[in-house]
């Protein structure tokens, strides 16, 4: 599989492709960015990831020349020059080129980058014994400093740091709270829990990324008979809970079977979680074909 780059309009390979080192988002975060799984020649939620994207470029006020349908061929051009069955999209927008924070300064034509490869975020055997996760001391940035429906570059920093304050502990994920002490996210999935017949998830309000992997699996676990409730939710609430489970493009569905070295239900990924992870391998095959 040929790892391919389209940048500014132009396919490279992935190891020739060059980003100015005056780009907006190099030197200050300054950009938008998706993850795309492709599964058996379909880019998976392409329309929905494209529709985040495009949002998150009106409320930073990116001079977006690149329509939303040109940006679609774009993606599955690049992704039939690859020839991939099975990998994974890293898609940015960056809103130009130039140094100095004030934009009005800068060259203010967006870079475009989409790159497809591959990406695994957790080993295979994971996903049969579930993973253990530590609560982290980084909290997400709160709603109203920066609204996490953005998919910004920067705001990441917090994330990175609480994932490697996980691998210090020797977990597979860290949770990250919110200022209020609920419960938000992991540092790349978004977290459901099982009690009874009942699932709950973080309300958006919380913090949260509306993870576009979140959102299919709560339309698949209604329209198959769950309960199905965004909340507030503590710490306590995930220990007392049956199961638990996280979400993502690049982690998919995957039980957490341990928090801070308390076992979750028996200790290992759960009949709901298992149930769900079967629902969102088969509608992995709905996507958009190349």
């Amino acid at each position: 599989m040929p790892k391919l780059v389209w940048l500014n309009g132009t396919i490279t390979p992935l190891e020739e492709a060059v980003v100015s080192v005056q780009d907006h988002a190099h030197l200050y975060g300054d950009g938008l960015f998706e993850g795309i799984r492709i599964y058996n020649r379909r880019v998976f939620k392409l329309d929905e990831h494209l529709r985040r994207l495009y949002d998150g470029i009106a409320y930073l006020g990116f001079e977006m020349e690149m329509t939303l349908s040109e940006m679609r061929t774009a993606v599955l051009e690049t992704c039939r020059q690859a020839e991939i069955a099975d990998g994974y999209i890293r898609l940015n927008v960056t809103r130009g080129t130039g140094l100095g924070l004030d934009p009005k300064n800068i060259n203010r034509r967006p870079n475009v980058m989409i790159m497809v490869s591959s990406l695994a975020l957790y080993p295979p055997e994971a996903y049969e014994t579930g993973l253990k996760v530590v609560t982290t001391s980084f909290r997400v940035i709160p709603p109203d400093c920066l609204d996490p429906r953005l998919k910004t570059i920067g705001r990441y920093v917090a994330n990175i740091l609480a994932k490697q304050e996980a691998n210090r502990q020797g977990a597979g994920e860290g949770l990250m709270l919110n200022y209020q002490g609920q419960v938000a996210e992991c540092t790349g999935d978004n977290i459901f829990l099982v009690k009874g017949k009942t699932i709950r998830t973080p309300h958006p309000s919380c913090g949260i990324l509306e993870g576009i992997t979140r959102n299919t699996v709560i339309e698949l676990a209604r329209a198959n008979g769950f309960t199905v409730i965004e909340d507030y939710i503590t710490p306590f609430d995930l220990y007392a809970c049956d199961e638990i489970f996280l979400t993502g493009t690049a982690a998919e569905v995957i039980g957490m079977v341990m928090l801070d070295g308390r076992p979750i239900g028996c200790g290992k990924p759960g009949p709901v979680t298992q149930e769900l992870t079967r629902l969102f391998r088969e509608h992995t095959q709905t996507g958009a074909e190349f």
